[in-house]
């Protein structure tokens, strides 16, 4: 019996070895760190690989360093000129402090969940519809530039914002065409117009070229008569020189006996 009650002694006292060594071996890879608490007062990091606790007295918080995904729902947001607009964003950050991510803020990923719903109606507010639409690549830096300004309290860094969705009802849709096709003929009266004050330009100065010269007018006469000739034979034309009609005009205007 003496025998026995000593085996199961060793067998005892062997267990409870193990289990005092698993407590106190802790094994962190290569992304996570340990946030080490000793008898309920932070006393360091530690980590990655292998590291020893004092067991019961110590206590870890397992951290994770890698860069986070974080959906932001859709967002109500009135823009500054009164358009109700649902925008949805992407936000990506990571841990760089594992201390002040456990010390500072309860849960961090919903405390910066949180952060980003509120900074994303804020931002989006104060710009107008076109802005959301046509400047995102600043308006997610400015987002961007303000939750890192925030969350670094917390040991987040937030390294990129994007805008996923900026959803519009149907009625402002529909204006937006119409103002988009109203701009589109604006430019189209304009580039008409431009046209038509660069082709008057050159004919004046075409005009003037033909002027030194009278016997140019005949050969574009001929020209003229060529390329007629070629496109519709049918067609007969009989040139009029200019100068009949200068001759005939000053007749006319002599008074008659």
């Amino acid at each position: 019996m003496t025998m026995i009650g000593g085996f199961i002694f060793y067998i005892v006292a062997v267990v409870l070895l193990l289990i005092v060594l698993a407590s106190a071996i802790k094994i962190l890879r290569e992304y996570q760190r340990a946030v080490v608490f000793t008898l309920g007062r932070f006393t360091g990091v530690k980590g990655p690989g292998l590291i020893l606790l004092v067991p019961y007295a110590q206590q870890m918080v397992r951290v994770d360093l890698r860069t986070r995904v974080l959906d932001v729902p859709s967002q109500d947001v009135i823009s500054h000129d009164n358009v109700s607009v649902r925008v949805s964003a992407v936000i990506y950050f990571r841990v760089i402090d594992p201390e002040k991510s456990v010390i500072q803020v309860e849960d961090f990923m919903a405390a910066t969940s949180q952060l980003a719903q509120t900074t994303l109606r804020s931002v989006l507010g104060k710009h107008d519809l076109d802005e959301m639409l046509a400047e995102r690549d600043r308006l997610n830096e400015d987002i961007q530039r303000m939750l890192d300004a925030q969350t670094d309290a917390w040991g987040i860094k937030v390294a990129n914002v994007e805008i996923k969705h900026v959803d519009i009802n149907e009625s402002m849709i529909r204006a937006i065409a119409r103002q988009a096709e109203a701009e589109r003929e604006r430019r189209a009266k304009i580039i008409n117009a431009e046209g038509e004050q660069q082709a008057a330009a050159k004919l004046v100065e075409a005009a003037e070229t033909l002027a030194r010269q009278p016997m140019s007018m005949q050969l574009r006469y001929l020209s003229t008569l060529n390329v007629i000739a070629g496109e519709n034979n049918s067609t007969i034309v009989f040139p009029f020189p200019m100068e009949l009609i200068h001759l005939l005009d000053g007749k006319a205007e002599k008074p008659t006996e």
